[in-house]
């Protein structure tokens, strides 16, 4: 699974092929969580509150190379890095 971006800990990852909706994961420590790319909202797992806010200030941020990166990957192609959360 690819890292598209890395910040402050978290890691940002999407997968070859992953099912709809248009989502990504997240991993900060031992959580992991998959996040919807229009609605910012968990999908699965848990992340703690300062992660999960700055995951979502970050994906506000990039929602259409999120979804740029979701249409590279459904066509197995190399997706773009995404600058990090500063």
């Amino acid at each position: 699974m690819p890292t598209i971006s890395r910040f402050y800990g978290i890691t940002i990852r999407m997968f070859h092929n992953d099912h709809p909706p248009p989502h990504f994961h997240v991993e900060y420590g031992e959580f992991k969580a998959e996040m919807a790319i229009g609605t910012l909202q968990v999908l699965a797992g848990r992340l703690p509150r300062h992660a999960l806010g700055m995951t979502r200030e970050w994906a506000v941020g990039h929602r259409a190379e999120l979804f740029d990166d979701w249409d590279l990957y459904r066509q197995h192609k190399q997706p773009q890095s995404i600058q990090p959360l500063e």
